[in-house]
């Protein structure tokens, strides 16, 4: 099994900065709109899902020698509206600018994607587990 990990720092408050192993850096907040500066932990959900998805229904299409002259896919969740405000739903739109694909070919690929072989999606399934630790200065 293959093990994948970041390191989480907060900056200030609400104020946060994610570093994986190869020094890759995501800066994340969780401000009100007005005074946003990045993605909040569950704008990053939607980027993650809707960017795994992408990603395969893209090399899909290339693979059946499909041009693939653009492609983007808008997200949109549906927040539950108490504490936690956890998405009730999620909706992919997908989108390919493409002079030799079929609709029904492509929604094909979409569902294949999202549903077999996004690793994104497949984890919004998984168990999560947790522990604690206080380090003291």
């Amino acid at each position: 099994m293959a093990k994948r990990n970041v390191t989480v720092t907060m900056k200030a408050d609400y104020e946060y900065e994610s570093v994986n192993p190869q020094g890759n850096v995501v800066q994340i907040d969780m401000y009100d709109p007005a005074e946003k500066k990045a993605q909040s932990p569950m704008d990053l959900l939607l980027t993650a899902l809707g960017s795994c998805a992408s990603v395969d229904a893209v090399l899909m299409m290339k693979k059946k020698r499909r041009e693939v002259v653009d492609m983007k896919v808008e997200v949109e969740g549906d927040r539950n509206d108490g504490v936690p405000a956890f998405y009730t739903d999620i909706h992919l739109k997908f989108i390919l600018v493409s002079p030799d694909s079929k609709e029904e070919e492509f929604a094909k690929v979409v569902a294949l994607s999202v549903d077999k072989y996004c690793s994104v999606a497949s984890s919004l399934k998984s168990n999560i587990t947790y522990s604690s630790e206080i380090q003291r200065p």
